[in-house]
C-alpha cells in the first residue's frame, strides 16, 4: 500500500471522528441547559475509538514498515482486525471499511513477505467486509492483483511457466475489475447533466 493511501485511510478516519465529535456537539448545543443532554457524549464512543485505534496501528505499521521490519507491521494491523470491533457481528460501513483497508495492507505486506496465500486469503476476507462497489473493494481488486503478479514473478523465478502464467492471468483480471469498479465510483459522483 502506497503511503497516500495510508494517508487517505488516516483522512478518511479523522473526517469520521470531526463529524462523531460534531455530532456530540449539536447533542450539547440542542439540550436545555444543565439538563440531561449537558455533557452529552459523542453519537457513537466506540466507533470513534475503534477509529482512532485505527489510526495509530496504521502510524505504528508505516514506522515498521519504513525500517523493513515487515513482521511488525504485520502485527500490529492483525491486532487492529482481531479487535475489539463494535457490534462485531454488524459493525457500521465505517468500520467495515477501515476493517477492509487494513485486510488490503496486509495482504500487500504479506506478498512482499511471499506469503502469497495468506494475502489471497486477507483479500477474501476484505472482499466480505465490502460487498458494495466501493472505493474499498475496488482497492481490494488491486491489491489482488499485485500480489497475484508478485506471485507470479515467485513462480517464474522457480521455474513454474506454468503457474506463473495463471498468475499473470488472475491478476490481469483483478486489474481489469478493480478499474471497473473504481470507474463506477467515479461516475457515480458525477452529476447528471441538467435537462433544458
Amino acid at each position: 500500500m502506497t503511503r497516500m493511501t495510508r494517508c487517505a485511510l488516516l483522512l478518511f478516519a479523522s473526517a469520521a471522528l470531526c463529524v462523531g465529535m460534531l455530532f456530540g456537539c449539536k447533542a450539547d448545543a440542542e439540550a436545555p441547559a444543565g439538563g440531561a443532554g449537558a455533557g452529552a457524549q459523542p453519537v457513537d464512543p466506540p466507533l470513534l475509538a475503534f477509529l482512532s485505534r485505527a489510526r495509530s496501528a496504521h502510524h505504528i505499521a508505516d514506522e515498521h514498515e519504513e525500517a523493513k521490519d515487515y513482521d511488525k507491521a504485520v502485527d500490529v494491523l492483525r491486532q487492529l482486525v482481531k479487535g475489539p470491533v463494535p457490534n462485531q457481528e454488524s459493525p457500521r460501513p465505517e468500520v467495515r471499511e477501515v476493517l477492509a483497508d487494513t485486510r488490503a495492507r496486509l495482504a500487500d505486506l504479506e506478498s512482499q513477505r511471499g506469503n502469497f496465500d495468506a494475502a489471497a486469503k486477507d483479500v477474501e476476507i476484505g472482499l466480505e467486509l465490502v460487498e458494495e462497489r466501493t472505493y474499498f473493494r475496488g482497492h481490494l481488486f488491486e491489491v489482488r492483483g499485485i500480489l497475484e503478479d508478485r506471485r507470479a514473478k515467485a513462480l517464474m523465478d522457480e521455474g513454474k511457466g506454468d503457474e506463473a502464467l495463471k498468475a499473470k492471468q488472475r491478476a490481469l483480471s483483478a486489474f481489469e475489475a478493480s478499474m471497473e469498479i473504481q470507474a463506477e465510483v467515479i461516475n457515480q459522483a458525477i452529476p447528471a447533466p441538467e435537462e433544458k
